[in-house]
C-alpha cells in the first residue's frame, strides 16, 4: 500500500514564498466564495421570477445584479436587536457557528489541477488534509450546533421549536450522508491503492482515468449519488425539506429573533452551504475538475476550473428548480424518508460495494443476506402500518392531530 503524497507546494520545505502562496489561496477562496454567494442569491431570485412569470430584481445595477449587495449593506448598518431574555454570549456566537463551517468545508474542495508559478507548483485548493472527508463531515455536524444554539439562546418558544425541528432533521439525514460517503472512500481505496484516500484530491484523481466512465457516479451505481443528493438537500434545509423555517407553523424558525447583520449571517450561511455542498457533490461523484483538456499550458489549468464551475453551476440550477417546483413535505414524511428509507438503503448499498470489492462469493452472500433482512424489514413496516390503521392513526398521517 502506498501513502498519499503531500502537497507539492511543500516538497522543498516551508519558506516565506510557500506561506505567501497559502495566504493568497485562502484570501482568493474566501473572496470567490463570498462573491459566489451574492451571485447565487441574485440567480435564485431571478430564475424563480422567470419561472413564475415575474420580473425579479431589476433596479440596483444592471439586471438587478447589485440588489443583493444593497440588501447586505442595509443589514450591516441596521440596528441590531437583542432579546431581553436571551443568553447574550451564545446568541451572538451562534451565527458564527453556522457561517464558519461553510467556509471551512469549501477549503478542501479541489477547484482545478496543478499550477506552476515562479518555480512553485501547487494545487488549486486551499488545503488537502489526509482526513479531508472526515473534516467535511465534522464541519457538517458543527453547523447543527449553530442552528440549535440560535433557537435556544433567543429565549423564545418559537425559535426553540424551530431549532429542535431543524437539528432533528439534520441529524436524521447525517447517517445516510455518512454511509454514501463511505462507498466513495471504499472505491477510492480499491482503485488508487492509497493509504489516506480520505483526501479529496485522491478522490478526484481516482476518477480521472476515463472521462465520465470512471466517475464515481457510474462506479457506485448511481444510487449513492441519489441518496447523497437527497440527504444533503435535507441537511441544507432546502425545499422540499425547508421545514426548519416553516413560517405557517413556526413564525420563522430558529432565527426568528435575529435581525440586522447576524440575520444576514444565517442567510449567507444558507446559500454558502448550497454552493459548498454542490462543489462537494461534484468532487465526490463527478470527477471534480476532470474533463477533456487541451495540451496547452495556459488552457491546461484554466479548462479544469471551467469544468468544475460548469458542473457546480448545474447543481445550483437544480436546487433553484426544486425550490420553484416542489411543495414542502410534512414533518412525519421527512422523518420516515430519513429513517425508514434512506438509512437502510445506504447501509445495504455500502455492504454490497464492500462485498464486491472483496470477492465474488462475498458479494453473493451479502446479496442473499440483504434480501432476507429486507423482507423482514418490509414485513415489520407492514405490521406497523396495519396496527396504526387499526387504532385510527395511519402511519402516513403522523398520528392523531
Amino acid at each position: 500500500m502506498r501513502t498519499l503524497a503531500l502537497d507539492p507546494l511543500f516538497s522543498g520545505g516551508v519558506h516565506w514564498a510557500e506561506l505567501l502562496v497559502v495566504v493568497v489561496r485562502v484570501v482568493v477562496a474566501f473572496a470567490a466564495l463570498s462573491g459566489a454567494v451574492i451571485l447565487m442569491i441574485w440567480f435564485e431570485r431571478k430564475l424563480i421570477s422567470d419561472m413564475q412569470a415575474r420580473i425579479g430584481p431589476n433596479r440596483a445595477g444592471p439586471w438587478g445584479l447589485l440588489q443583493t449587495l444593497a440588501d447586505g449593506i442595509k443589514l450591516i448598518f441596521k440596528e441590531e436587536l437583542l432579546p431581553a431574555r436571551s443568553d447574550r454570549f451564545v446568541y451572538k456566537i451562534a451565527a458564527y457557528l453556522s457561517l464558519v463551517p461553510a467556509v471551512l468545508a469549501f477549503a478542501i474542495v479541489p477547484v482545478g489541477g496543478l499550477v506552476t508559478i515562479a518555480g512553485h507548483t501547487f494545487e488549486l485548493q486551499v488545503a488537502d488534509p489526509p482526513i479531508g472527508i472526515l473534516f467535511l463531515l465534522a464541519m457538517s455536524s458543527v453547523s447543527v450546533y449553530g442552528v440549535m444554539l440560535a433557537g435556544w439562546s433567543s429565549g423564545s418558544k418559537y425559535p426553540l421549536l424551530g431549532s429542535v425541528r431543524a437539528s432533528a432533521q439534520m441529524i436524521s439525514y447525517e447517517a445516510a450522508l455518512g454511509m454514501t460517503t463511505i462507498v466513495v472512500i471504499l472505491l477510492t481505496s480499491s482503485t488508487t491503492n492509497l493509504v489516506g484516500s480520505l483526501s479529496t484530491r485522491a478522490i478526484v484523481n481516482s476518477q480521472s482515468h476515463t472521462f465520465f466512465v470512471s466517475w464515481n457516479l457510474i462506479r457506485t451505481g448511481i444510487v449513492p449519488f441519489v441518496l447523497f443528493f437527497v440527504a444533503i438537500t435535507a441537511e441544507l434545509q432546502r425545499p422540499p425539506f425547508d421545514l426548519a423555517e416553516a413560517d405557517s407553523e413556526l413564525v420563522g424558525g430558529f432565527n426568528t429573533e435575529y435581525s440586522a447583520f447576524r440575520f444576514a449571517m444565517f442567510y449567507m450561511a444558507e446559500f454558502m452551504n448550497v454552493i459548498t455542498m454542490s462543489a462537494v457533490m461534484v468532487t465526490l461523484f463527478f470527477g471534480g475538475p476532470d474533463g477533456p483538456t487541451p495540451h496547452v499550458y495556459v488552457l491546461s489549468w484554466v479548462v479544469p476550473i471551467l469544468w468544475f464551475l460548469g458542473k457546480t453551476f448545474l447543481f445550483l440550477f437544480v436546487y433553484v428548480w426544486l425550490r420553484a417546483a416542489l411543495p414542502r413535505l410534512r414533518y412525519d414524511q421527512l422523518m420516515n424518508l430519513g429513517w425508514k428509507v434512506m438509512i437502510p438503503i445506504s447501509v445495504a448499498w455500502a455492504l454490497v460495494v464492500a462485498a464486491a470489492i472483496v470477492g465474488r462469493w462475498w458479494f453473493v452472500g451479502v446479496i442473499a443476506g440483504l434480501v432476507l433482512v429486507g423482507a423482514m424489514f418490509a414485513r415489520s413496516l407492514f405490521v406497523g402500518a396495519s396496527r396504526g390503521e387499526l387504532f385510527g392513526t395511519p402511519a402516513d398521517s403522523g398520528g392523531s392531530r
